[in-house]
């Protein structure tokens, strides 16, 4: 008992349990096996079915062509019929013989009309003005065309008593009424077998409406149809007249029609696979059916929807089965995984709370000593370099607050020097103010609005030393405002632009900052009209950083782009451009980073 319970406690047991679903493997393997076995039955048992039927409607529809190429035959080897239209129609001396010809003609066309299923109406013609035709035929309809003009009769003359096969249309020499009687005419020419001249044409129109409706009567799916084209892809027998006459629209199906040797093929209509069959007709046409693919193969989906049901099932029942074991297994797992996602982002003081007796149990509670390790470590590093960017920042400080004194004072002694003791006192006055403002602040940072106060007063004492007005505009957003900044991060550029722009034009000059919040941080411009940056000195607008290196950068410069590295994240930096006699512009961009949430910021 102490063995099995032992057992049950490792992780290893419980991830066996896990492996049962395994069993759904098999399942999957029958139900895919059984799949393509039926699969290929029913699609062979659906082509063969396909095929039959295109078989037996081209069989069908031969026996109507070939009805009406035998009426065909029949008339153009009749000699009597010959010698009545050799003979000049209403000519002839004698009445009683042209009456009997007339007669004997008309009872032969009828009759075959009468003893044939499919051939509806038969001309012989001989030209606009003579003819005969069974049934209704008009001479007055026939006197309205010029036969010579008809294409078919061009054929027939170029096949010299061959049949010229025409698509479905209405016939022209009917009595009946115009577009009565929908008709697949056949011509040919007819002989004088005497001279093998040319004396007539023979027009035999098969009922157009029975092809229709056996065309009608074949079902390929629910919606496939059929059709007949010639051998260049025209159509010529369908449903819809407005087709008859025209190339087969869908470029793909006009391929497989003309030069497709197979009888089965698919093709791609509006996105639609299709299926197509076709058989040659006893003419050289051919029946056409085609049909969604979907709709041929539906007891086909009938059976995959089955198979995919058990299946489904099958799996459904593994899964639930799996959820519960995996969910056993892998909820202490998943949670160890999330409390190491936090880590992962900086928090680390996240415990975990798996409490069981495996593995997972000894993984938690060493996971749980290893954050407390690493958290008193990363506090030891974070005062560690707060402490070193404190120095860093003093340095940099007693680095520029002297260079700033000793101008100052510079500035005073000569005023001093000169007598111009008022002035001197006003100097002294604004340093006081200045350095009371610096002394009144806490820490190494102050805000943007704080370093602009003590700008102001920091340009009153160059105004002195200079003799000169240098007049401070001012264009920062509210937000911008209560950014936290080094202290004196501004105060070297404004320096610069007095003493390196404006002070050697001899002039009053303007300085203009800006700052504006961005996505990241802060954008800072600091504009002056002095001279620019003279030639020499152009290697600071190419990189101040290279400047620096290189020591052709000022100490104010220098602080500048110390501090925004120090205390500012990836992507900040301090830029210089400038135009001979236009001006200088530093650009300075502050991603920002811990640094506003320090406690000494503001």
């Amino acid at each position: 008992m102490q063995l099995i319970a032992k057992w049950k406690r490792r992780f290893a047991a419980k991830m066996i349990a896990a492996f049962v679903i395994v069993i759904l493997i098999p399942a999957a393997f029958t139900s895919a096996s059984f799949y393509w076995v039926s699969n290929s039955t029913v699609k062979n048992n659906v082509r063969e079915s396909s095929v039959q039927i295109a078989v037996q409607a081209a069989d069908s529809i031969s026996y109507i062509l070939n009805a009406g190429s035998d009426v065909s035959d029949l008339l153009y080897s009749d000699l009597r019929i010959q010698n009545v239209v050799k003979k000049q129609s209403g000519a002839s001396e004698n009445v009683r013989e042209y009456l009997e010809d007339e007669a004997y003609l008309k009872s032969v066309l009828n009759n075959i009309v009468y003893s044939s299923s499919f051939a509806n109406i038969v001309y012989v013609l001989k030209n606009s003005e003579h003819g005969w035709g069974s049934g209704s035929f008009s001479r007055t309809k026939l006197s309205r065309y010029n036969l010579e003009a008809f294409d078919w009769a061009s054929e027939a003359k170029r096949r010299d008593g061959g049949l010229v096969w025409m698509g479905l249309q209405d016939d022209r020499f009917s009595g009946g009424g115009d577009n009565t009687e929908l008709v697949l005419p056949i011509a040919r020419v007819l002989k004088d077998f005497d001279t093998m001249d040319n004396i007539g044409y023979i027009l035999v129109n098969i009922n157009g409406r029975k092809i229709v409706e056996k065309l009608e009567q074949l079902k390929l799916g629910e919606t496939g149809r059929f059709f007949v084209a010639d051998s260049e892809g025209r159509v010529m027998i369908d449903a819809d007249i407005s087709r008859i006459h025209r190339l087969v629209a869908n470029d793909e199906l006009l391929r497989n029609i003309v030069d497709n040797p197979y009888v089965e093929f698919e093709f791609d209509d509006g996105g639609v696979p299709h299926y197509g069959v076709k058989q040659r007709l006893s003419n050289g046409w051919y029946i056409v059916g085609t049909v969604p693919v979907r709709e041929i193969t539906q007891k086909l989906d009938a059976l995959n929807r089955n198979i995919a049901s058990s299946f489904a099932a099958f799996t459904l029942a593994g899964i639930l089965i799996g959820l519960v074991i995996a969910n056993y297994v892998t909820k202490p797992i998943k949670q160890l995984t999330r409390q190491m996602r936090l880590v992962q982002q900086g928090d680390l003081t996240v415990r975990s709370d798996v409490h069981s007796s495996d593995e997972l149990g000894l993984l938690s509670r060493q996971f749980n000593r290893m954050i407390a390790d690493i958290d008193r470590l990363m506090e030891q590093v974070r005062e560690e370099q707060k402490k070193k960017q404190d120095a860093e920042l003093r340095a940099i400080h007693h680095r520029v607050n002297p260079h700033f004194l000793f101008n100052t004072l510079s500035t005073l002694r000569w005023l001093i020097k000169y007598g111009q003791t008022e002035k001197a006192d006003q100097g002294m006055s604004a340093l006081i103010r200045l350095l009371e403002a610096n002394m009144g602040k806490k820490g190494n940072f102050v805000t943007v609005r704080e370093e602009l106060d003590i700008i102001e007063k920091y340009l009153a004492i160059l105004e002195l030393r200079y003799n000169r007005k240098f007049r401070l505009q001012t264009d920062i957003e509210p937000a911008a405002a209560d950014f936290v900044i080094p202290r004196m991060l501004l105060q070297p550029l404004v320096e610069n632009a007095i003493f390196h722009g404006i002070v050697p034009k001899d002039e009053d000059g303007d300085i203009r900052i800006a700052a504006a919040r961005t996505a990241a941080g802060l954008a800072i411009e600091v504009r002056d009209n002095g001279i620019g940056i003279l030639p020499e000195k152009q290697v600071v607008v190419r990189s101040v950083e290279e400047a620096i290196a290189t020591g052709e950068a000022g100490i104010g410069l220098r602080h500048v782009h110390e501090c925004v590295q120090l205390y500012y994240g990836p992507g900040s930096s301090v830029t210089l451009r400038s135009e001979g006699g236009a001006g200088t512009t530093a650009n300075i961009v502050l991603t920002a980073n811990a640094v506003e949430a320090r406690g000494d910021g503001v």
